[in-house]
């Protein structure tokens, strides 16, 4: 798992190459229709991977995403789901970047932690 910042204004897109580039070539990347792009699903493919990512409404030529793969993504959002039950995360309390980030990975450890115990 891979953790980044970015300003609110900027888009998931921009943050992409970016989190990407520390982790290893992946055979499969799988992603919501904010992360549709052509230069993301040819960066992926560059590497090696097969992008599922689903088109955004307005793109006239769809890409198909199988939904049992798809279907994954739920691990994720179950996860920041979970990451917002920490009360300094969900409201934002701390101002600086690497302060919240700080806080957003031990947070994720903590959630790691009780996954790994409640494992039989």
């Amino acid at each position: 798992m891979r953790l980044l910042i970015t300003p609110g204004q900027a888009s998931d897109k921009t943050a992409f190459p970016d989190l990407l580039a520390g982790l290893p070539a992946a055979t499969v990347v799988v992603a919501d229709r904010g992360y549709d792009s052509r230069a993301i699903v040819e960066m992926v493919v560059t590497r090696g991977g097969t992008a599922h990512i689903p088109t955004q409404s307005q793109v006239k030529l769809k890409r198909s995403v199988d939904p049992q793969l798809y279907r994954q993504r739920n691990l994720i959002e179950r996860y920041f789901c979970s990451l917002k039950q920490f009360r300094r995360i969900a409201t934002r309390f701390d101002k600086l970047a690497r302060n919240f980030l700080a806080a957003v990975a031990l947070a994720s450890a903590r959630l790691w932690i009780r996954a790994i115990e409640s494992t039989p």
